[in-house]
């Protein structure tokens, strides 16, 4: 089978979707078939020499070190990255449907170079046209509208009307969903979430779990840092809930021989930076970021707990990796968090500092119980989470996508008259 594989943006050591697409792309191929990926930036450093990268470059509005950044007038080619910059003028997020019309105007030329088209989340009008020719699939990891309304609620009133318009993409990625009938998402809680806040249809949807690579993260022979807790996490984002930790972890140090590793890009003089130094937590908290996989697995396996106090997540793959890695989990009550930990970590209320606090410091006093889950969290890891199970069973999903192409009408662009 010859599949394109889009990805508007695709961090490479971290975001689920940049992990998503490094991980199922290998599979893939790892089963014969052919996978081209489109990417705009970041681009990905894919695993698998046989899976193909084709740079899709955007204006690049959000790089490091000078994001938000307003591109010389040398820069802009066309009219879509006129629409790139007006947007991000204008406080919109544009690169989704920015990405998937650049997308679009590539594969239209290609078309009899695939069997099948596979959208990661961009969701943007431009995968309507690449229906019109095409069968599509479209991966939705879980609606951003949970992440829309936790920023919200966190956003003085001031800011509130700039979150807003930040998240105006919401509204096409909806009416796209709606229109695309084989969906693929990652839990049984983002299915029902993606149903009632993007309006899909249940049947649209197939849900099929991300995997994780248990021969890289796995128990180390080197043994456990006393005291250390890893949360990979975007740190400076109000949904990951890292300020609920932070405040567990300056009343645990108390009580507790502790150490916080973050796996973030922390924002300079952001929200969380000034947490830490306001708590005084300096001394025992520290953040990395741009870990290569080794490096990530290495420290997962040395920690005693990884934590994710997330107040939403569609699936979670740190939780995985965590659990492949044998480390006791302490986790959010929230979104997929209990149906991917199964009984193999410690829920806790999300937002719940009181509670975060005491379940952690019960778990650093008791060596055996965390032996205890670290062992059932490998064991489910290993019976349950795959790549090549979820690039089989993505595979299924395709079949169906081509077959239903064969004997449908194309997806009509919006507007258009049946």
């Amino acid at each position: 089978m010859r599949i394109a594989l889009l990805t508007y943006r695709s961090k490479t050591h971290c975001g689920g979707q940049g992990v998503y697409v490094r991980y199922l792309s290998q599979g893939l191929a790892e089963l014969g078939h052919q996978v081209e990926v489109f990417s705009g930036q970041p681009y990905p450093e894919l695993l698998d020499p046989r899976v193909r990268l084709t740079e899709v470059p955007s204006l690049d509005l959000y790089r490091e070190p000078d994001p938000f950044r307003t591109p010389r007038p040398s820069e802009v080619r066309d009219r879509i990255d006129l629409l790139e910059v007006a947007t991000m003028w204008t406080a919109g997020f544009p690169e989704p449907r920015t990405f998937s019309l650049r997308a679009a105007r590539l594969l239209r030329e290609r078309a009899a170079d695939f069997d099948v088209v596979h959208d990661n989340q961009c969701l943007g009008y431009g995968l309507l046209d690449i229906a019109a020719h095409l069968p599509l699939v479209a991966t939705i990891h879980h609606p951003i509208t949970r992440d829309r309304e936790v920023d919200l609620a966190a956003a003085p009133w001031r800011r509130k009307p700039f979150v807003r318009r930040w998240y105006g993409f919401l509204g096409m990625q909806r009416r796209v969903a709606r229109r695309i009938p084989d969906l693929i998402t990652v839990s049984a809680s983002s299915a029902a979430d993606i149903a009632a806040d993007f309006g899909v249809a249940p049947q649209q949807l197939r849900t099929v779990p991300l995997g994780v690579d248990t021969e890289l993260f796995r128990p180390r022979e080197t043994g456990r840092v006393r005291g250390r807790i890893v949360a990979v996490a975007s740190a400076d984002k109000p949904l990951k809930g890292i300020a609920h930790l932070l405040n567990a972890i300056a009343r645990l140090r108390h009580t507790q021989d502790l150490e916080l590793r973050l796996v973030a890009k922390l924002e300079p003089n952001g929200p969380t930076e000034k947490l830490i130094a306001e708590l005084g937590l300096s001394d025992i908290v520290t953040a990395a970021s741009g870990l290569s996989d080794e490096e990530l697995a290495h420290l997962l396996g040395s920690a005693e707990i990884a934590c994710i106090p997330s107040m939403y997540e569609g699936f979670s793959l740190p939780a995985v990796e965590a659990m492949a890695s044998g480390t006791p989990l302490v986790a959010s009550r929230a979104g997929a968090l209990p149906e991917v930990a199964g009984d193999c970590a410690e829920l806790v209320e999300p937002g719940n500092v009181d509670e975060l606090t005491r379940v952690l410091g019960e778990l650093l006093d008791s060596p055996d119980r965390l032996r205890r889950m670290g062992t059932a969290g490998r064991r489910r890891a290993l019976d349950i989470f795959s790549w090549e199970a979820v690039a089989a069973r993505t595979v299924t999903v395709y079949e169906q996508a081509i077959a239903r192409h064969l004997i449908r009408p194309a997806i009509a662009p919006l507007g258009a008259r049946r």
